[in-house]
Parts: structure tokens; sequence; C-alpha cells
């Protein structure tokens, strides 16, 4: 298929399919003798497979070293050596994501509490103070 119909069948821009090829991500692109990209049916596979691992986290050279190289295919150990490595860091992510969640959960409660006979500094003043003796 042309480069314009793997783009609307992929739902990409025919620049962003493009990009990808001259990264490498996309190897099996064959050209006509007219200079068209003709693209097997795989390509949609393939940009399905990008999208997904980006919005896993993936950068696109780790991407590089996933998909398979044409007709070598899959390296199943480095695929599922990586897979859970970005588990892995997903899992930590979390774990910050979590605590940085509970320390401006706390600075809300600490803000909406605000005693009355402080003002809004000092009241801001004692929240950072806190939150400096819970980091260290």
């Amino acid at each position: 298929m042309k480069i314009g119909e793997l783009a609307k069948r992929s739902g990409m821009a025919a620049s962003r399919i493009r990009f990808y090829e001259s990264n490498g991500l996309i190897s099996a692109v064959k050209r006509k003798a007219n200079g068209y990209r003709e693209y097997g049916a795989e390509a949609i596979y393939i940009l399905d497979m990008i999208t997904c691992g980006q919005q896993a986290g993936f950068s696109l050279e780790e991407l590089r070293q996933l998909l398979p190289k044409g007709e070598s295919g899959w390296k199943h150990g480095e695929l599922l050596e990586a897979l859970k490595r970005k588990v892995s860091d997903i899992e930590a992510l979390e774990g910050r994501l979590a605590e940085t969640k509970q320390h401006l959960l706390r600075a809300i409660a600490q803000i909406e509490h605000k005693p009355s006979d402080i003002d809004c500094e000092d009241n801001a003043r004692q929240i950072l103070e806190n939150i400096q003796i819970k980091a260290v």
C-alpha cells in the first residue's frame, strides 16, 4: 500500500510515517520504479506497536532495538527483558507519584485548615518547614 493509504488506515500523518522510516523503525519499505513507497500490511501493525510502546514510555531508540528486523523476526529474550524493565520502571514511578500525591494532599489540608490566629504567610512557612523536615 502507498503511504497515503497507510496514513489513512493507521491514523498517522504521512510525515510521521516517513520519520519512523528514516529512523529505522519501519524497515519493510520497498520503492516502486516511480519512487513511491510501498508498505506491506505488517506496517500497520508496526505503527500500532510504536504508538503503544511510546505510550508505555519506551523511547524510539528502545523501540528500534525491540522491533523485528524484516524476516529475522522478534528477539524474544530481549523483548521480554525490556518489557519487564519497563514494568519495573512504571512501578517505581507509581511509588514516587503516590509519595508526591501524599505530600500535596497534606499541604492542601494544612492550607485549608489554617489556624485563624496565623496569617497565610506564616502558615505557608510552617508548611514548607514541615515538608523539608519530612524530606530529610
